[in-house]
C-alpha cells in the first residue's frame, strides 16, 4: 500500500505534475503497489473539484484498483461532523460483496454510530444542482483567495528586500 495525497499535498503544497503522477503510476505498477489516495482538500488546490480529482481519475483509467478517502471537513466546512467517503475502485465485480462484508465489519469496529449530521448536508448539497453550484462556486472563491494571500505574500517579503528566493510561496498551492 501506498498512500499518496490527490492534491494540496499536506504539509509541503507541492503537488506533482501529471508527467510526475504518470512516473508515480508507473513505479507503482512496477513494485505492485496498492494506491491508497487521501482527498482532504478537494477544491482548495486549484479552485476546480475536477482538476484536484486528476491523479485519482488518472490511476483508474490506467487500470489500478485503489481506495480514495474524501473528507468534506475542509471544503464543506464541515470539521467537527466527521463527514466523508471511502471509494473502493476494483476490477473484478465478484469481489464486491466481499469488499462490503469487510468494510461493514471495520464500520462498526471502529465507528458503530456516526455522526449523521454532516453526511446529511453534504447529501442534500451534492444531489441539488443549484446547491453543487453555489458549493463549486465558494470553493473556487476560498481557493482563489489562497492564491491571493499568496501572491500578496511573495510580492511583500520581495518589496522588503528579503533575503532568498520566495518563488516557492506562489509555484507551490493549497493551504499549506
Amino acid at each position: 500500500v501506498i498512500i499518496l495525497h490527490a492534491c494540496a499535498h499536506n504539509p509541503t503544497g507541492v503537488d506533482p505534475t501529471k508527467e510526475q503522477w504518470q512516473k508515480v503510476a508507473d513505479i507503482c505498477r512496477q513494485n505492485q503497489l496498492f494506491p491508497f489516495f487521501d482527498c482532504a482538500y478537494q477544491g482548495f488546490a486549484s479552485g476546480c473539484l475536477d482538476t484536484d480529482a486528476w491523479a485519482v481519475r488518472f490511476f483508474v483509467s490506467q487500470g489500478f484498483e485503489l481506495f480514495c478517502s474524501q473528507s468534506f471537513s475542509k471544503n464543506f466546512g464541515l470539521y467537527n461532523e466527521r463527514a466523508g467517503n471511502l471509494t473502493v475502485v476494483t476490477s473484478n465485480a465478484a469481489n464486491v460483496d466481499n469488499i462490503k462484508s469487510q468494510m461493514t465489519l471495520i464500520v462498526r469496529a471502529m465507528v458503530s454510530n456516526p455522526p449523521a449530521h454532516g453526511a446529511r448536508i453534504v447529501d442534500t448539497v451534492l444531489a441539488d444542482p443549484t446547491l453543487y453550484q453555489e458549493w463549486r462556486d465558494c470553493i473556487k472563491t476560498m481557493s482563489s483567495r489562497i492564491i491571493s494571500m499568496r501572491q500578496g505574500l511573495r510580492e511583500r517579503l520581495e518589496q522588503l528586500g528579503t533575503p532568498g528566493d520566495w518563488s516557492h510561496i506562489t509555484s507551490q498551492i493549497g493551504m499549506f
